[in-house]
């Protein structure tokens, strides 16, 4: 897994290389909306994609995390079904039901039962490199997102730029984000971690959830401000140096979240004294958001080995999955 994370920046110019040697079988058209149907390390990569184009979008983005696509799913729509191992049930049962829907769709994976499909109802598929871990493919299955759009004219072609910048810059600050998540780490390996951010980069924060859960096999939960200053915060209450604030943030935070953080902050201090923040390095959404990533991604390496558990092992998802075939 560390070597996985230490090459995302190769990764991330594999991917571009994936996308832009992809040529479409079907001819551009429009739609009336997207769906994004994936799960896991496959379905936060639709969680991303929504965060960045929100701006630049202009129909309505939909990210799917379960069996059953929105009703309102028909010819006019757009259904994009990212499975990193091509087998993932959820989204292999959208991708059917896109197809009896009449919907336009593009398979992501690297193999399995979308590929299957993909090929047996000529659809578009973009094939990804399989053989490991699917949240250790993060570049590879969501780049592809951005080229889909791109294609069908639904933001500007930009994000090759953009995604190149965000491996430079990691590449210049790998060495550092590794230090420092080293750090972090042994600060929050005996706490649960509770994640804060905008939220305009939810996804980041689900990804740090996510990878924490994972890799670092340690319970975590995440909100976003300013929703939880309506609930959350009311529920800090009690005493408990068990829990670690941690703020993720960027200098272009919305001036009223960030002044919501600083006051949350303040509240937090009275029930326990970690509080910590991380700043992320860029000049874009793609570059700032791609600096907290790593950083997420190497501190729940990190978990994972001063808490003694192996990075890589999901026997319980495994399980899982065998007893939903048998039953």
């Amino acid at each position: 897994m560390k070597e996985l994370i230490d090459r995302y920046p190769q990764q991330i110019r594999e991917a571009l290389e994936i996308a832009a040697n992809y040529s479409f079988k079907t001819e551009c058209r429009d739609f009336e909306n997207v769906v994004i149907c994936g799960l896991g390390g496959s379905g936060i990569g639709a969680s991303f994609f929504k965060d960045a184009t929100i701006k630049d979008i202009q129909i309505p983005v939909e990210v799917v995390k379960g069996y059953t696509l929105p009703n309102f799913v028909d010819s006019n729509s757009l259904v994009i079904c990212s499975s990193y191992s091509g087998n993932t049930e959820e989204t292999v049962a959208c991708l059917e039901e896109a197809v009896n829907r009449n919907a336009r769709v593009v398979g992501i994976s690297s193999n399995g039962k979308v590929k299957e499909l993909c090929l047996e109802h000529d659809l578009d598929f973009i094939e990804i490199p399989g053989g490991m871990p699917p949240r250790a493919c993060f570049g590879y299955s969501t780049i592809q997102l951005f080229r889909v759009a791109t294609y069908f004219n639904l933001i500007e072609d930009n994000y090759r730029q953009e995604f190149e910048g965000s491996a430079a810059l990691i590449e210049n600050f790998n060495a550092e984000l590794d230090q420092s998540a080293l750090a972090l780490a042994e600060e929050l390996a005996d706490k649960i971690p509770v994640l804060y951010a905008a939220d305009t980069i939810e996804s980041i924060a689900i990804r740090w959830r996510q990878q924490i859960n994972e890799n670092g096999k340690q319970l975590c939960w995440h909100h976003v401000v300013p929703e939880m200053n309506h609930n959350e915060l009311v529920g800090w209450r009690q005493k408990n140096e068990k829990l670690a604030v941690v703020f993720l943030r960027n200098e272009d935070d919305l001036k009223q979240v960030a002044k919501r953080m600083d006051l949350n902050a303040e509240v937090y201090k009275q029930y326990t004294p970690h509080i910590i923040e991380i700043w992320s390095k860029g000049k874009n959404f793609i570059e700032t958001s791609s600096y907290l990533i790593q950083f997420g991604d190497y501190l729940s390496y990190h978990l994972s080995q001063l808490r003694g558990f192996d990075t890589t092992e999901v026997k319980v998802i495994d399980a899982l999955k065998a007893n939903l075939k048998n039953a």
